[in-house]
Order: C-alpha cells, then sequence, then structure tokens
C-alpha cells in the first residue's frame, strides 16, 4: 500500500481537487448542435388524425422519442445524431397538436399512446425502444402498460412514469406551488446552472418551445390510470433519468418510483434541470445508449 507523508497528502489532495474541478468545467462547457444525420420527413395518416414524423431508416434497432409538453418532434438535435451514429433506427414525431401534426379535437382526442401504436403499426415497426421526456415520458409509460410485447425498453426522463394516483402522485403535485405554471417555461424547465453559463442555449430552447404547440390547451387522455400497482407490473427494462435541479422530478421523488418498477435502473444527470436531454446532452447520450445496448435483442 502506497503510504504518504503530510506534505505528499497535501499535494494528491490538491491535484485530485483539480481533477475534479477540470473535468466540472469541461462538463459545463455548452454543447454545440451537431450535424444532424438525414431523415425523411413525412405525414403520417392514421386513425382519426394526422402527425408529423422524421425518420432516419435503415435497419438498425428502431428507438423512438417521444417530446415534453413544452417541445415537439423538433427538439431532439442533440439525440437524433448520437442514437443514428450508435447504429439505431431514430424516429421522432409530434403528438396531436403539436408542430406539424393535427390539432386535438375537443370532442374526440383520442389518446397520446394509441395514436403512437398506429403510428408504429404505419411505420412497419415490430420491436422498438420507447424515450420519452416529460409529457413524453408518461405517454411512453401508458403505451408500456398497454403494449409491452412491443418494447425492448423504455427510457423515461423527468417524469414519475406516468403516475395519477398514489402517495407518490400526491408527493409530485405538492412539489410546486400555485402559480406555479404561469411562471415562465424556462424558468420552470432548464435548470439554473445551464441558464447561467448558456444564455444562447437558453434562447434556442425557447424558439423550439415557441413553435412547439399549434392546437391550444387541449390535452390527450390516457389510457390506463397508472398508480403504484400498476408500476410494479410493467413488463419491460426502464430506465428512469432526471436531473439533480428538476424542479418537477426531483432524484428522491424519482428514486420512489423506481423503486415500485421491478429492476428500473436510475440515471441523475449532473446540475440539470427538467430539460436535461438538452442541458446535459453528452451524459443523457450516453446514459441512454448504455442502457439500449444491454436490451436491443429482439
Amino acid at each position: 500500500m502506497t503510504r504518504f507523508n503530510g506534505i505528499g497528502l497535501a499535494l494528491a489532495g490538491a491535484v485530485a481537487a483539480s481533477l475534479v474541478a477540470a473535468a466540472a468545467r469541461a462538463q459545463d462547457q455548452p454543447v454545440p448542435l451537431p450535424q444532424p444525420i438525414a431523415a425523411k420527413e413525412a405525414v403520417a395518416a392514421l386513425p382519426g388524425t394526422h402527425l408529423w414524423y422524421w425518420d432516419t431508416g435503415g435497419d438498425g434497432v428502431p428507438i423512438v422519442l417521444l417530446h415534453p409538453a413544452t417541445g415537439s418532434g423538433l427538439i431532439w438535435g442533440y439525440q437524433q445524431p448520437a442514437f443514428a451514429n450508435a447504429g439505431y433506427r431514430v424516429i421522432g414525431y409530434s403528438r396531436r397538436g403539436y408542430y406539424g401534426s393535427d390539432p386535438i379535437p375537443k370532442d374526440l382526442p383520442g389518446t397520446a399512446a394509441e395514436d403512437l401504436h398506429n403510428l408504429i403499426v404505419f411505420l412497419g415497426i415490430g420491436k422498438f425502444h420507447a424515450l420519452g421526456s416529460a409529457a413524453g415520458g408518461g405517454v411512453a409509460a401508458d403505451y408500456a402498460v398497454s403494449h409491452p410485447d412491443r418494447l425492448l425498453s423504455l427510457v423515461i426522463n423527468s417524469n414519475p412514469a406516468g403516475l395519477a394516483a398514489g402517495d407518490i402522485f400526491r408527493i409530485y403535485e405538492n412539489l410546486r406551488p400555485p402559480g406555479f405554471a404561469a411562471m415562465p417555461p424556462e424558468f420552470r424547465e432548464v435548470g439554473p446552472s445551464y441558464r447561467a453559463i448558456n444564455p444562447d442555449g437558453v434562447r434556442q430552447w425557447l424558439e423550439l418551445e415557441h413553435k412547439a404547440t399549434t392546437g391550444g390547451a387541449i390535452r390527450q387522455k390516457t389510457v390506463n390510470m397508472i398508480d403504484e400497482a400498476t408500476l410494479g407490473r410493467i413488463a419491460v427494462p426502464v430506465l428512469l433519468i432526471t436531473g439533480e435541479a428538476d424542479l418537477y422530478s426531483p432524484p428522491a421523488l424519482i428514486q420512489m418510483v423506481s423503486a415500485r418498477i421491478p429492476g428500473s435502473e436510475v440515471a441523475i444527470m449532473r446540475e440539470a434541470g427538467h430539460s436535461s436531454y438538452w442541458e446535459q446532452p453528452d451524459a443523457f447520450n450516453r446514459a441512454v445508449l448504455e442502457f439500449l445496448a444491454r436490451h436491443s435483442q429482439r
């Protein structure tokens, strides 16, 4: 065993501290948007609606990306090339009421999970990975309960796996004070560290948020009312991701959710808020790709 005297210990500590600080500074540097991979863009004619989508194609294992309520199928600029370059067929789309897709009719809003299923059938996909962020994570969880046979794995970012009842759901709802929803979206959904170091990235995020919604404030229904017992019946591999500074789904809450989903894993993004796919894309993509690699057998 190596031994240090007092000076050696102090020197070793200083070196270690400087290495940690350097790593932190490297991680805090703004990450420019990469060049996208060429993808087909089209509108799918589905039962009751038309949904805009893009598809990188190829014979790789498919991964379908489900956007948050503050985004659309346009938000995945950091994920599309990373996942495609890793060999996956990457598909993103906009739900009803979002960029490029039909609005949500009040009398027949449909369900987002069944719209997803109809899109999968339209694209001729068998088994696939689903990755949903925030509201998209709730849709992905709803789909996993209804169609577990179609999923290779489920990745949910910044959402309590679609919970709509029970003790954890009540904690989730009580985390935000009255008037929170009326606060600026970048305050609610982008972490303070990112806002401090990358105002240009915040501007780009806001541009995508502003063009995201086209169909008013109507929300689609869910197929399943997910409670804590339902979580225990999710029969696919699950990775839950959240940011250290997520005001909606902080790490402690996501750990509670994970404890209810057998075999689920948790990844926590350093200093990120509700939009860690955008704030910490390298760490986010690495966590997702490492998880997918273990669950890509069709």
